[in-house]
This record gives structure tokens, C-alpha cells and sequence, in this order.
């Protein structure tokens, strides 16, 4: 994720990022270009069609559509952005849960070979799950020792919790912890599945594809045919113009895209890495 000041107008406007949409739709904007002036040629040029043609008519149709497309729009960043909101609250939660984790670990278990092994334990089921999320071969140091012997399987983050849950229940059972204390510490270990369930959730269950294919089928044919009617109010201007509202129309659609998934590595997704590192410091000076 960029980290930006909201307060810096111009750096926005002349600043072009890796994300940007315009290097992602400049084949596209070079080709409607083209078609554009190809149709404004056609019409005044070549037909040499006035503006009593039929054809200019064609504008009321786009102002009508103009406000329905908009509409489509608006919900489809707007659905966007409330997964990856949802996303951000999964991860705010792993925090706090992940401290309160470690509070009562440092509180309840005294051994300091016990606590040493849940310092490395706690962190590392936010490392592994973000790597999970990506879909990235998970290469904790954890699975190379010991401690952890579950490379075979391919939902690690389970493999973390349910190591975290064998170590307290093995405290239990050697009566380093009460029955009351092993409630508490099972519904914090619980919570870190939850928050696994709801992220896999986001990230398994896209938009459903008839809705994203008709909406990029409209923003299509819309501009396919601006050029027809605004020609003659226009003439070759109309091809900047039609270029342009193509740019803002498909823009919010990829936004929309890249953000519907806040897991992955495009430059508006979560920063998982650093929120993974800052549970692990948080780890590290509650447990010691």
C-alpha cells in the first residue's frame, strides 16, 4: 500500500504511480483515439453528414445511459471498497488480538522456555497468513525446525494455530495452567481462526462475473458511440473527449478491481508485511 499525504494536491496530479490506471488503458485510449477520429472523419468528410442527420439524435440516448452508468458505478466502488474496508478491519483485529494473546501469556506462564516458544509462536500466525492470502509459498523459519512439522499441508495458518493451541493445552495438562486460565486463552486462539475464515471469505468470493462482465460490456458500447452524435457539435475534438470519458469510466472500474481483493500486491492493497511486523515487535515486549 502507498503511503501518501492527503494534503498534497499537486504531487496527485503530477505524480504517476506504478498503479496508475493510465499506464494500464493506454493501448486502449490509443485505440478508441483512433476509432474516434475514424468515425469523425467518416461523418463530416467522407458522408459529409449535416447536423439534421438522424444521427446526432443519438445524444439523448447517451445522456440517458450517461446517468444509469453512473449509478452501476458508484455501487461497484462502493462494494469494492467495503470489502476492502472489511479487509482492513480483519487485519486491525489480528492486532488487537494477537497483543491480548501475549498480555495473558506473559501474565499466565511463568517458564521462560514457555514463554520464549509463544514469542515466536504468535507472531508467526500473522506472517504465515499473509503470506497464505497471496497465495505465496509459506517459508517460515517455524516450518524448518522442530517445532513445527507440517510442510505436507497446505493451509499453514491452521497448522500455526493449532501448534499455539497444543502448547497451551500441554501447559494444562502439566498443570502450568488452571482450567479457567485455558478457557480464556482457547477463545483468543479461537479468534485468530475467525479472522483466517473472514479473510479467506473476501478473498475467496469475487463480484459474481455476469455483474463485472455486463458492466465493462456497457462502459464498452457506451463509448463506442459517443463519437457518432457528438461529432457535430464537436467535430475532431470529439476524440480527446471520448478518450477522456473512457478514461474516467474504465479507471473506476479497475480501482474497483484492485481493491475488491485487499490481499494481494498491487501498490492500493493492504500493507499485510508491515501490519505482520508490527504484531511481531508488539510480540516481542509483551513476551520476554
Amino acid at each position: 500500500m502507498k503511503s501518501y499525504n492527503t494534503r498534497e494536491w499537486f504531487s496527485f496530479i503530477f505524480r504517476f504511480h506504478k498503479g496508475d490506471t493510465v499506464r494500464k488503458l493506454l493501448p486502449l485510449m490509443l485505440g478508441i483515439g483512433l476509432y474516434s477520429a475514424a468515425i469523425a472523419w467518416l461523418e463530416t468528410d467522407y458522408w459529409k453528414l449535416s447536423e439534421t442527420s438522424h444521427v446526432k439524435n443519438i445524444t439523448i440516448i447517451h445522456t440517458l445511459v450517461g446517468f444509469v452508468i453512473s449509478m452501476l458505478l458508484v455501487f461497484r466502488t462502493n462494494t469494492a471498497y467495503d470489502r476492502w474496508w472489511e479487509g482492513r478491519r480483519m487485519w486491525g483485529a489480528l492486532v488487537n488480538n494477537s497483543r491480548n494473546l501475549a498480555v495473558k501469556i506473559a501474565v499466565m506462564v511463568k517458564d521462560p522456555e514457555d514463554k520464549k516458544l509463544f514469542r515466536r509462536l504468535i507472531p508467526a500466525f500473522s506472517a504465515v497468513l499473509s503470506q497464505h492470502l497471496r497465495n505465496e509459498d509459506v517459508s517460515h523459519e517455524l516450518f524448518e525446525d522442530a517445532t513445527l512439522k507440517t510442510n505436507h499441508y497446505s493451509h499453514k495458518p491452521n497448522q500455526v494455530a493449532k501448534a499455539i493451541m497444543g502448547q497451551v493445552n500441554g501447559l494444562y495438562e502439566n498443570g502450568k495452567l488452571s482450567g479457567d486460565q485455558l478457557i480464556i486463552l482457547n477463545a483468543e486462539i479461537q479468534s485468530l481462526l475467525d479472522i483466517c475464515g473472514a479473510c479467506e471469505r473476501i478473498k475467496n468470493t469475487p463480484i459474481p462475473y455476469s455483474y463485472s462482465a455486463f458492466i465493462k460490456k456497457f462502459i464498452f458500447f457506451y463509448v463506442m458511440t459517443l463519437p457518432f452524435g457528438y461529432v457535430f457539435q464537436l467535430g475532431y475534438f470529439v476524440v480527446p473527449i471520448v478518450v477522456f470519458v473512457f478514461y474516467i469510466l474504465a479507471s473506476l472500474e479497475l480501482i474497483a478491481e484492485e481493491i475488491e481483493d485487499p490481499f494481494g500486491n498491487d501498490a492500493n492493497d493492504l500493507p499485510l508485511d508491515k501490519i505482520a511486523d508490527n504484531i511481531r515487535r508488539n510480540v516481542e515486549e509483551l513476551i520476554y
